[in-house]
């Protein structure tokens, strides 16, 4: 392996404008930033970090920046508790073995004449390096990509779902593009890779690895650029379908969703609407292929119930289903003669009956129900006559009341 890393003799993109072309040409729409982003992280030769909501088209930069510069592509995705080995290299233990083995005779000439077991020892371990050099070392993404005979792309995604401990075994290799093998020593790049790491924000990473890479955020493009990216694809979708599509889609990414489509999934929807030959868009041909673009159910009920909307902002609801506080009736929701009399908009219309605010102000009236507890014509639950209360009862009873109270 060489120690000195090499990097191609001319540029891999001449300036802003061309790196845009050539993506345009791969069929990514970078913008302005992107592109030069991109042109930054091949003349600083720098790591670029991409941030931003899943399906935004961070990991197709990678795919695109391999396709347009003829490198090939390794990429290690990352995930919750990857150790160093499946992201470095490891020894492969069964090739040793196969090696102990079929050499075991001739290990058996190098101790045969050893005085003393500690003897013996020694001269096996003299031999450590033979089973411990690259000839048994099994290289993974990081080390292939820096021992590489031909420039790559490396893609490290979703950065973010790795350990911690993983993470800072990265701060080396992107900042010296090298890797530190105790058995063996310091591997240093043949030819310097492009890097790209991917992150959807699961969780904050490092500062000390954000300080040796590019940054960039990348969001949901605009609605003429998501437009742009749909005619790219050649979806099949009529122009004007397309971009009610746009629309809608973007409402959706509006909605509080679990997940809000993206753009990928933007553009099944766009073919899957272009095979299913729909010539106009409503709200029931949107919701029976919902599932393309909404993955949760929760989401999914939330995003029909939003898609009448969204299709047609200026509908309006059926007045059969119109329960809002517009309707033109009062709130007295009783029953009774006296209200459906007092009511503007009953079957007797306003001055066909006494005002509701003076039945109501009649049922109030002091003494109401003198009647009711002098007898009344009311009956016990044992259906005699209700015994009358004397007038004054109440006076007396307060006044025992009163004279029953204890002394302070």
């Amino acid at each position: 392996m060489s120690d000195a890393p090499t990097t191609p003799s001319d540029s891999e993109f001449r300036d802003v404008d061309e790196t845009r072309e050539r993506f345009r040409d791969a069929g990514y729409l970078a913008d302005d930033r992107l592109a030069t982003t991109v042109f930054l992280l091949s003349r600083l030769e720098k790591p670029v970090l991409l941030e931003g909501p899943a399906g935004v088209g961070k990991t197709q930069l990678a795919t695109s920046l391999a396709q347009v510069t003829g490198r090939r592509l390794i990429r290690l995705q990352c995930y919750e508790g990857q150790d160093e080995t499946k992201a470095l290299y490891e020894w492969d233990y069964g090739k040793q073995m196969l090696y102990t083995q079929i050499l075991r005779e001739k290990i058996g000439q190098v101790v045969e004449d050893a005085a003393t077991l500690s003897e013996a020892v020694e001269r096996i371990a003299d031999q450590d390096s033979i089973f411990f050099s690259e000839r048994f070392l099994a290289a993974r993404p990081l080390l292939e990509a820096i021992t590489s005979a031909e420039p790559v792309v490396l893609l490290i995604d979703e950065v973010d779902r790795a350990d911690e401990a993983l993470e800072a075994v990265l701060l080396e290799l992107l900042s010296e593009f090298q890797i530190s093998i105790p058995e063996i020593g310091t591997v240093r790049a043949t030819h310097l890779p492009y890097v790209v790491l991917t992150s959807n924000n699961t969780r904050d990473l490092s500062a000390a690895l954000k300080r040796r890479c590019l940054h960039l955020f990348l969001d949901y493009p605009e609605a003429t650029r998501e437009l742009e990216i749909i005619r790219s694809k050649d979806t099949g979708l009529a122009e004007a379908l397309a971009v009610r599509l746009v629309d809608v889609v973007r409402g959706l990414r509006e909605l509080d969703l679990r997940k809000s489509p993206s753009i990928s999934e933007t553009i099944d929807w766009a073919r899957t609407l272009a095979v299913l030959g729909v010539e106009e868009l409503t709200a029931d041909v949107l919701s029976s292929t919902l599932s393309v673009v909404v993955k949760y159910e929760r989401d999914l009920d939330k995003a029909r119930k939003a898609l009448p909307g969204l299709v047609d902002p200026n509908a309006t609801v059926p007045d059969h289903l119109d329960h809002g506080h517009g309707h033109g009736h009062g709130h007295g929701h009783g029953h009774d003669a006296d209200d459906r009399a007092g009511d503007p908009g009953g079957p007797g219309g306003p001055g066909d009956g006494p005002d509701g605010r003076d039945v109501r102000a009649a049922k109030d009236r002091p003494g109401r129900h003198d009647a009711a507890y002098a007898g009344g014509g009311r009956t016990s639950s044992e259906g005699k006559p209700a015994k009358a209360v004397p007038a004054g009862q109440g006076a007396r009873s307060f006044a025992a009341r009163g004279a029953r109270k204890r002394p302070v």
